[in-house]
């Protein structure tokens, strides 16, 4: 059996000596990049099955590497950072990061993340799974959304919040249930990534004419709803 390869990039030895041993320790192969730019090019050269990704980095910050990835993979993106301010939380995972975990933070924690995020990027490679809605096609297994016809382009967060409402139609789920359920854990109660995800949604999709729509029900959360 292979082993998950996982790309490493911060610019700090100390972090990276104690997150690779560990890493190793649980069974993962570990490559590792000092800078933005170098890890895009290990990233393509090296084809890992999983990116840890600190924010402050030299030639390229972990913004830049995270959009340039996303352009090409949907592979687990675990951003490491020492900021730990609302701001970076939501604007890491709308640009399609997986995970967000803040300095210092305690390595069994970090693996536990990273078992979990792994565990639910190969749930969605799995079988082939769509939901048809009129106009509105959602592919968790390609990772595709369809709109009139359309292909819409969309994070990998956004999609699988919309493919977990969109496979309850007329269930109610929290904030709180939405993170844990999409985003795999209790974010901290940093509920407002799910407004702004949901903000983005109804940006792209328009179903209200459809016989469908991302509802909110005030003062519990958010539904699909559909006619």
């Amino acid at each position: 059996m292979n082993k998950t390869k996982i790309l490493l990039v911060d610019d700090d030895p100390n972090i990276r000596q104690l997150v690779s041993l560990y890493l190793t320790r649980e069974g993962f192969e570990v490559e590792e990049a000092t800078r933005g730019d170098d890890a895009l090019k290990q990233f393509r050269a090296a084809a890992p099955n999983m990116i840890l990704l600190d924010i402050m980095l030299p030639g390229m910050d972990g913004w830049q590497v995270c959009r340039e990835v996303r352009k090409v993979s949907n592979i687990p993106i675990i951003m490491l950072t020492a900021k730990d301010e609302t701001f970076d939380k939501v604007l890491g995972l709308e640009l399609g990061a997986d995970d967000y975990i803040a300095k210092p933070f305690e390595p069994k924690e970090l693996v536990a993340r990273i078992k979990a995020v792994i565990r639910r990027y190969q749930s969605a490679e799995a079988p082939d799974r769509e939901l048809v809605f009129p106009g509105l096609t959602i592919n968790i297994s390609h990772y595709t959304v369809n709109y009139m016809g359309r292909p819409v382009e969309m994070p990998p967060k956004e999609l699988e919040l919309l493919y977990f409402l969109a496979s309850h139609p007329g269930a109610v789920f929290t904030r709180e249930q939405l993170l844990e359920q999409v985003w795999g854990y209790d974010f901290f109660g940093d509920s407002r990534t799910v407004d702004v995800h949901i903000k983005r949604l109804r940006e792209k999709l328009d179903g209200e004419n459809l016989g469908w729509n991302l509802k909110t029900v005030w003062g519990v959360g958010y539904k699909f709803e559909v006619k």
